[in-house]
């Protein structure tokens, strides 16, 4: 348990030792979430002083979270077998160590094999988070509020990452964004060892390695094929290859996962709506934001020529407004349950996409901030109401495979939003191409944005916890 059992319910803030350990744990997710925001922004010094091409941009950015979406369901078994509390220190150890490495990159490649180690320690850490919080939280409501907290914390490393990072690049350098994590990460460490208790570990179950394996395969040759297909032919021979090899992978992970005694993935959970919905809609809501987040920060750098701090604070809209509203939407979510919350957030980030669309074509930055804001207000409605969801529709016993497939989902929706919406783009040095490839861009996000908020409403079942 991560905190003594108590005679009677009180609320949250009065809990001493709950705050600090949710604190805690909060900070694991704020220093994942961190990272992804500041590297947009260096994007362009990285490009500028390795000499990289969009292609290797794109790899920098989905390097780590494709590392990180591919463990995540392994990671989740991980947990049980040696403890969410263990985990979560392995997690944290593996993050800022690869931080270190990533400030000392010599060249791109160096760089990209850096990120993807890098990305192992978020794959640790997040679901063994949800887990602890779980955990500590026996009430809904509370949990429900625990949640908000949670997804806010990731909010606030989403909004201080383009002010921090553009202040660090331009006073430092592109490096000094990885070895901020390096303290961070001490300081984090000492936290959870002081403040969080293991929880009692669950049954454990037989290694699914044939299925993590075909995890990585498919999700690493769709990822090179929608990156490298641009540069190399959507016909060519290797990328056709990769397309192949994806779709094997896929049909031998499915077979692997009907037979197998304790599969990484229970197909069974697919059956009720009231799991599999927040599921498609995590997916939906990061290829969306992380997407937009990668097209603007290249668009305020490289159109724009905004320097590395004022593009960081061009960014300020979407990344505040989608902290800030996740903190607050978990009192929400407690409230009026998490249907009507999902809906009207991604509503909300279907129009904010449009406005950005408008703004770009118009060279309206008022439209552009307007949009920013509107994309936040609903993402950050739509995170902790999506995880409760979660939480609410499996037992406890199986709340570590469905945070960790929730997860799973929302970064395997960020690598492919960095990776389609990065080939729809044309090139940086010809502004006309680049323009129209984004508003391609923003018109597929704001369709699947849309898409998902009419699903939610004619899927997912009513309840008001």
């Amino acid at each position: 348990m991560l905190i003594e059992q108590q005679t009677a319910p009180a609320p949250l803030e009065n809990r001493g030792l709950h705050v600090l350990g949710l604190i805690a744990i909060c900070f694991g997710f704020f220093m994942v979430i961190l990272d992804t925001s500041v590297v947009n922004v260096a994007l362009p010094a990285m490009q500028h002083d390795l000499h990289g091409s969009l292609e290797g941009l794109q790899w920098v950015v989905n390097g780590y979270t494709l590392t990180f979406a591919s463990l995540l369901l392994s990671a989740g078994t991980f947990g049980d077998r040696l403890g969410h509390k263990r985990a979560f220190l392995i997690g944290y150890v593996l993050f800022t160590g690869a931080s270190l490495l990533c400030s000392l990159a010599p060249s791109l490649n160096m760089l990209i094999a850096a990120r993807v180690l890098q990305g192992v320690g978020p794959a640790l850490l997040v679901p063994s988070s949800l887990s602890l919080i779980t955990h500590g939280f026996q009430n809904p409501a509370q949990r429900a509020r625990a949640v908000g907290i949670w997804a806010g914390s990731s909010g606030i490393g989403l909004a201080g990452g383009p002010v921090i990072g553009g202040m660090l690049i331009g006073a430092l350098g592109w490096r000094s964004i990885f070895l901020l994590n390096v303290p961070l990460g001490l300081l984090a460490l000492i936290l959870t060892m002081r403040f969080v208790s293991e929880r009692p570990r669950t049954t454990v179950r037989k290694r699914d390695l044939w299925g993590q394996l075909c995890v990585i395969v498919a999700l690493g040759t769709l990822t090179y094929a929608l990156i490298e297909g641009r540069s190399q032919g959507w016909f060519s021979t290797q990328i056709t290859s990769m397309l192949l090899l994806c779709v094997g992978a896929t049909g031998l992970f499915l077979i692997i996962e009907m037979r197998h005694s304790t599969p990484m993935l229970p197909l069974r959970l697919f059956s009720s709506a009231a799991f599999s919905m927040p599921i498609l809609i995590g997916s939906v809501l990061n290829f969306g934001l992380y997407g937009v987040l990668f097209v603007l920060s290249l668009f305020f750098q490289d159109i724009y020529h905004y320097p590395a701090v004022l593009a960081g604070m061009a960014l300020l809209p979407i990344t505040v407004a989608t902290g800030l509203t996740a903190l607050l939407s978990g009192r929400i979510t407690a409230r009026l349950g998490t249907r009507r919350p999902m809906i009207a957030g991604l509503a909300a980030s279907c129009l904010g996409t449009l406005l950005l669309l408008w703004g770009q074509t118009d060279n309206a930055i008022l439209l552009l901030a307007a949009g920013e804001i509107a994309i936040g207000l609903g993402c950050g409605m739509t995170v902790p109401a999506m995880t409760t969801a979660i939480l609410n529709a499996v037992p406890r016993s199986q709340v570590g495979i469905a945070s960790a497939l929730l997860n799973a989902s929302r970064q395997v929706g960020g690598v492919l939003g960095v990776a389609i919406l990065g080939s729809l783009l044309g090139s940086l040095n010809e502004p006309s191409a680049f323009l129209a490839g984004m508003r391609s861009a923003l018109l597929l996000v704001a369709l699947l944005f849309l898409l998902g908020s009419v699903l939610t409403s004619t899927t997912l079942p009513f309840k008001r916890k």
